[in-house]
């Protein structure tokens, strides 16, 4: 038996290996597992309810789970929601069943990757954990707002777990090269200051990478001499090749990544733009996705402040197009720095939202005749176009009349309300110029 278990760790990664059996053990998530944490005290007096683990890959999700069921006295049961549906669900209900009759033992259901199920099949857990049959533990890396059915979202606690600190990493690879029962303790190996420094800063707050880089930087010395088997950052350069940023495109980091390059646009801090594009590119984010963001922001939050903000984003776009990656991503980069930098308005997004919103109140009302086309003899003698004066006939090519429908011009709407931002403020003082000529041709009449 000894000799089967001490094969099995062979073939097990040290990420597996060193997992916290005990809640003493579990490093890190001190929020929730410190001395007054909730979580601490649900497990301590084991009395626990139904919660979603919400964190990136990493973070200790399963781990935490696994402490629980080692630390409760409830029937712990898991599966994960890839490989099971719903009459895997059904299974897990009859035997809970079975054991609250038979014994009087609660049963505690631990579904990773809860996301992955369907409505129908999320659905299926929700009578048994309202009736308290099962105490459900989800585990999910997107947010369970988006991908948990508000029932079962109601009905359980999201328990959100951070990526671990480059403290408490240092702290699991101090215990993996010493651990000689699960860890590499009997390898006796010697990890330089830069090695440790370069495999804490690659893990990005990933304990399974952290452990995984570890194992293979070990890899490459293992073989050498005893006194020899020290691992340098070069040795620890090698084994993990390239660090990959934390992304998902189309996951909870994605809209995080985007939002951050928004409002620091917004925020006119083109360093802060430069960093989070930055980081987005390197992630693998399409550039032409972020491109489009740009434009999009030229309008919205730049405007007629800066007309010119809306042909540098699409110049950008078409530069990016035509060169490609890296050197494309130059311009995209000189683009996000003139809208960070160039004068903010959202008066022109403000005022295409009261557009809709009057237009949603009062439907389609009819073009004035003045302003209508009279392409046809017929149109004439209905008197479309009858009494349109044509602008450029007049002074500075201005002439008021009125353009609105008849039920609208009583209210004398203003959609837009330029800013005395940049441009906008040359822009203000021509209304008010243009409206002063409206009145003063309002009282003559």
């Amino acid at each position: 038996m000894v000799k089967q278990e001490m094969k099995k760790r062979e073939f097990q990664p040290l990420a597996d290996r060193m997992r916290p059996r005990r809640l003493a053990e579990y490093v890190g998530q001190t929020h929730l597992l410190g001395k007054d944490g909730l979580l601490r005290r649900s497990i301590e007096e084991d009395r626990l309810f139904s919660m979603i683990f919400w964190g990136p890959p990493g973070s200790g999700k399963t781990t935490l789970a696994r402490v629980i069921a080692q630390e409760t006295s409830s029937h712990f049961t898991s599966f994960s929601a890839v490989l099971s549906g719903v009459k895997e669900i059904r299974a897990v209900v009859e035997a809970a069943v079975a054991l609250r009759d038979e014994q009087g033992e609660k049963t505690i259901l631990f579904v990773d990757e809860i996301h992955r199920f369907n409505k129908a099949q999320q659905d299926a857990f929700l009578p048994h954990v309202e009736s308290g049959l099962i105490t459900l533990i989800g585990a999910t890396t997107e947010n369970p707002s988006f991908e948990v059915i508000a029932p079962l979202l109601s009905r359980s606690r999201v328990m959100v777990l951070k990526p671990f600190t480059e403290e408490e990493l240092a702290l699991m690879i101090d215990s993996a090269l010493h651990d000689e029962e699960r860890g590499l303790g009997g390898l006796h190996l010697i990890l330089a200051p830069a090695a440790r420094e370069l495999i804490v800063r690659s893990a990005d707050g990933d304990a399974r990478t952290l452990l995984n880089n570890l194992e293979a930087a070990s890899s490459l010395v293992m073989d050498l001499d005893a006194d020899q088997r020290i691992i340098t950052g070069e040795i620890v350069a090698a084994a993990i090749q390239k660090k990959s940023l934390q992304y998902d495109k189309d996951g909870e980091e994605h809209y995080n990544l985007i939002s951050a390059f928004h409002k620091s646009l917004r925020g006119s801090d083109p360093d802060a733009a430069l960093y989070w594009l930055a980081r987005m590119l390197l992630a693998g984010e399409d550039p032409l996705y972020i491109a489009r963001r740009m434009v999009r922001f030229a309008s919205e939050d730049v405007g007629n402040a800066d007309p010119r903000a809306l042909s540098v984003a699409m110049d950008a776009m078409q530069a990016f197009h035509f060169i490609g990656l890296p050197e494309g991503e130059l311009a995209l980069a000189q683009a996000a720095v003139y809208l960070a930098t160039a004068p903010k308005s959202n008066a022109l997004y403000a005022a295409w939202g009261r557009v809709r919103e009057t237009i949603r109140h009062t439907g389609s009302l009819p073009v004035p005749l003045h302003i209508r086309n009279a392409p046809t003899k017929l149109m004439k003698e209905l008197e479309y176009g009858r009494d349109y004066k044509y602008a450029h006939d007049y002074r500075d090519a201005y002439i008021a009349q009125d353009y609105f429908p008849a039920e609208l011009m009583k209210a004398e709407p203003r959609f837009y309300i330029p800013t005395d931002r940049g441009y906008e403020k040359t822009i203000g003082e021509r209304l008010d110029y243009w409206r002063r000529l409206r009145r003063q041709r309002t009282k003559k009449t």
